[in-house]
């Protein structure tokens, strides 16, 4: 069973290495809209991934201070140019400062690009996420990886992932035998599983040791559990020491009779 502290070890020994970008954090530019009439999350299948999936990730690379992770904001990545914009579901930025919360993200300001990007697969995106977001992440923004995923278990699994190669070039991931796929920008694993009470196909991440990354929720269970636990021994291990202070104290008493007699 893997401990809290051997986690914790593993979590800062896979976590990249990487330089601090030249930029500044940027909270907002005048001119650029932050915000628009779409909803963050297009169903409460997209709901509940987002939001598990961000909570995951903000909470290993937690550490690191140089580290950020978006959620559903625009990014403005040629300035001047407002139609050079794109609103993933999660990203993931090396080297620029996790605070202050931006209304938009400007990769000329923060002289950085998100590293990796996700999109979960809605009906009125998914042509565009499976076919000019490719593209227009790996390419026009400079992005290293790009993932897309089928959160819907309803619908047929799709999980799939393209890198630019050291020429440049856009090239799709082979997945595992589980379907998996790993990011070697992240350095993490990640699979999906089926969440048959809420019909979710739920995209995981995992170290490379295969150690899950838990959630919030799943951490105050195991947290729960453990101190649980904890407290029943110590109950047991107190009976015990009563149940060994009375077998002494009646092998005192019948001494103490054999020796009157």
């Amino acid at each position: 069973m893997k401990t809290v502290n051997n986690f914790e070890f593993n979590q800062r020994k896979y976590i990249p290495v990487f330089p601090k970008a030249p930029g500044k954090p940027t909270i907002y530019i005048e001119g650029y809209p932050y915000e628009d009439d779409e909803p963050m999350a297009a169903t409460g299948f997209h709901g509940e991934q987002i939001a598990l999936f961000f909570d995951q990730l903000y909470r290993y690379f937690q550490i690191d201070d140089y580290i950020h992770i978006g959620i559903d904001n625009f990014i403005y990545y040629r300035e001047g140019d407002l139609t050079k914009c794109l609103s993933p579901d999660i990203y993931v930025v090396f080297g620029v400062r996790k605070v202050p919360q931006r209304r938009s993200f400007y990769t000329w300001a923060e002289g950085a690009v998100p590293a990796t990007v996700f999109e979960f697969l809605s009906d009125a995106t998914a042509h565009q996420d499976r076919e000019e977001k490719v593209e227009r992440y790996l390419i026009e923004m400079g992005v290293q990886e790009y993932f897309i995923h089928q959160p819907e278990l309803k619908k047929p699994a799709e999980f799939r992932g393209w890198r630019r190669n050291a020429f440049g070039e856009i090239v799709e991931m082979e997945p595992d035998a589980e379907g998996g796929l790993f990011s070697e920008t992240l350095n993490l694993h990640f699979r999906w599983q089926e969440q048959l009470d809420t019909h979710v196909r739920l995209l995981r991440p995992y170290l490379p040791d295969g150690t899950p990354i838990t959630t919030s929720r799943e951490e105050h269970q195991l947290r729960v559990e453990a101190e649980t636990r904890a407290a029943e021994e110590a109950a047991l291990r107190q009976e015990e020491a009563m149940r060994r202070q009375e077998a002494e104290a009646e092998l005192e008493h019948l001494r103490a009779q054999l020796a009157k007699r």
